[in-house]
């Protein structure tokens, strides 16, 4: 078992900062502006909270700005910290679940999750320019996720393909890069 919380805290640090004038920005996953991601956001916490009870909710998390609540800056950190919470019960981790439509172990589900809350919040951390820093312990997690992704299973909307990497940049780019992201983007 690993704590959600401390990643959930920091990208709801960085979803209270968003301003209005960031909704429509660009972010580093190509088909989401800021407020398309937020909506996604706000969609896995309820999904993985609810994965993580063992009732979960069929289909996947939007991705739609038009769908995200008038008062995200507030919902959505509070929907992260019942994410973070449901992850802290024993029984989370237990048996089988699913998130997305996706039948996988609790296990699973949480490294999911993590992987979720690190990669979109650094997404929303570098759309908006904020900081966005993860625990070593939770970027091994994640790392250890991400490295599992074969290259037949990036087509899949789960990754892209791999962003080459210097192998001693830190472990934050390193994931990024094999979640395929560039971890140089930025609006400029």
């Amino acid at each position: 078992m690993f704590d959600l919380t401390p990643a959930a805290d920091q990208l709801a640090e960085v979803v209270r900062n968003v301003t209005d004038g960031d909704l429509k920005a660009p972010t580093p996953c190509p088909d989401y502006t800021v407020g398309d991601l937020l909506d996604h956001v706000n969609g896995l916490a309820v999904a993985f909270t609810l994965a993580a009870r063992k009732t979960p909710l069929r289909g996947a998390a939007s991705g739609d700005a038009a769908r995200l609540p008038l008062d995200f800056r507030e919902s959505i950190p509070q929907r992260l910290g019942e994410l973070a919470r449901a992850w802290q019960v024993p029984a989370a981790w237990e048996g089988m679940t699913a998130a997305g439509g996706v039948d996988l172990p609790g296990e699973v589900a949480a490294a999911v999750a993590l992987d979720e809350v690190v990669l979109h919040g650094w997404d929303l951390a570098r759309a908006t320019g904020q900081p966005f820093e993860v625990e070593e312990g939770l970027l091994e997690v994640v790392h250890g996720f991400v490295s599992s992704i074969g290259p037949d299973d990036r087509d899949s909307s789960l990754f892209g393909p791999a962003v080459e990497v210097d192998p001693n940049s830190p472990l934050l780019d390193r994931v990024l890069g094999l979640s395929g992201r560039d971890p140089r983007w930025n609006l400029g």
